[in-house]
């Protein structure tokens, strides 16, 4: 159900409209690298100042005029807007201009269209943009109007308009229970995880940040990683060993994007629970970046969308090979917590530091030691065999055992509060607990 795209780029005139009560405008320059990574060949850049939008063509009648002009010059297929039209702004453009008109959705689910690999991916953004047409049906069946009643008047009863939004509806359906489907699936997995006790750590970040290339420079996992906008749209996992902790999963997923249509993130929600469940979020940011606080800002906003504002958070500023005189490095707080890692995802500068400093968040609430239990101990043995937390056993010669155990610490005195123990009580080699 995707739309039928060209071979090639299309000519397109971009239109961008400043209005001074917007706090957060759109950025023109971003705009523009959208519609080159939807493959639109820009001709002309239109921009403008108004109070509010014109109800009827979201820019005023002098600058349609203009727009006529500059679509007959060029002989433009297409003129899109940096911003968000309605239905009837866009058909009522489209009648004036006499090409075809596309806001910042409708771009955007374009070029995540071009970039859904996995059927996963296809089936998210296919869902989208059904809702996103199903609000502008009315376009292309103008003159399918319901006939009137009455005798020699009575029409077949549904005309090609209430067919398609039937069959559109049907397809929405369908799509959600697939979807629905991925997300037990995905749920599940979660769970069988959390009961090997294995973390997950995800990439999130604002959409060419670097997240794909830092992933394939952790994993070796080949993924595709490109210099535009929304290379990456299919989540991809992958297991890694981190020093003193063991193993870990890290995802790497869909880049965010100021003023991310709703639309996506509700789609995309079943990728997006992979962030919102994770145990440690590694917050890429472009660090040669101009516009660097703003994406922050933008990120941390579709966090608090999808309900993982709360989550621990490192932060990772990538490309400090752009950056002059600038070496990798590890910033810690004030309870010397590392808060930010500074890095190149291409050269590998710095990887070394972003392991350091993940394996000791996740391992701060860790218990990683070696804990010798007498042979009367079985009980809390075969416990911990249960919740996985056994790593290696050994015997002693006096019929001891020895346990190397790696268990978060809040479970083991879970654990231990059932077999009335306590975590002092209990004969550790080497304690350094979180």
């Amino acid at each position: 159900m995707f739309f039928d795209r060209p071979d090639s780029g299309e000519l397109a005139v971009l239109v961008h409209l400043e209005f001074p009560q917007h706090t957060d405008p759109d950025d023109p320059r971003e705009f523009e690298e959208l519609v080159l990574s939807a493959g639109g060949d820009p001709v002309d850049f239109i921009t403008g100042q108004r109070s509010t939008p014109h109800a009827r063509y979201f820019v005023g009648t002098g600058k349609l005029e203009e727009l006529k002009q500059c679509v007959q010059l060029h002989q433009a297929e297409l003129v899109i807007f940096n911003h968000n039209l309605s239905p009837s702004q866009e058909r009522n453009l489209e009648h004036e201009l006499k090409c075809r008109v596309l806001d910042r959705t409708g771009l955007i689910l374009d070029i995540f269209a071009q970039r859904a690999r996995t059927h996963e991916g296809k089936l998210q953004v296919e869902l989208a943009q059904l809702r996103h047409m199903s609000t502008r049906l009315i376009r292309g069946w103008t003159h399918l109007e319901r006939q009137k009643g009455g005798i020699g008047l009575r029409g077949p009863g549904e005309t090609q308009l209430e067919t398609d939004r039937r069959l559109l509806r049907g397809r929405i359906k369908a799509i959600e229970k697939r979807l629905e489907k991925v997300r037990r699936q995905r749920d599940q997995g979660r769970r069988s995880r959390r009961r090997a006790e294995v973390p997950t750590v995800s990439l999130v970040g604002y959409t060419n940040a670097g997240k794909s290339t830092l992933f394939n420079s952790i994993t070796d996992a080949g993924v595709y990683a490109q210099d535009q906008l929304f290379a990456t749209l299919d989540p991809t996992m992958r297991r890694i060993s981190l020093p003193t902790l063991g193993p870990a999963v890290l995802a790497d997923t869909v880049g965010f994007i100021s003023h991310l249509p709703h639309r996506l993130v509700e789609a995309f929600r079943a990728t997006l629970e992979e962030a919102a469940s994770s145990d440690l979020l590694l917050h890429v940011i472009d660090a040669a970046d101009e516009e660097r606080a703003r994406n922050i800002e933008q990120v941390e906003e579709v966090l608090q969308e999808i309900g993982a504002a709360e989550l621990p958070q490192l932060r990772v500023y990538n490309k400090i090979d752009l950056l002059e005189d600038f070496g990798p490095r590890l910033d810690r707080d004030d309870e010397d917590k590392p808060v930010a890692v500074w890095l190149s995802a291409h050269s590998g500068e710095g990887i070394d530091l972003l392991f350091e400093a993940v394996a000791e968040l996740l391992g701060e609430e860790r218990v990683l030691e070696t804990l010798c239990l007498e042979p009367s101990q079985s009980r809390l043995r075969a416990k911990l065999y249960e919740c996985n937390a056994v790593t290696e056993e050994h015997y002693t010669s006096d019929g001891g055992i020895e346990l190397a155990v790696n268990i978060q610490k809040a479970d083991l005195l879970r654990i231990l509060s059932q077999e009335h123990l306590s975590f002092e009580s209990l004969n550790w080699q080497s304690r350094s607990a979180g």
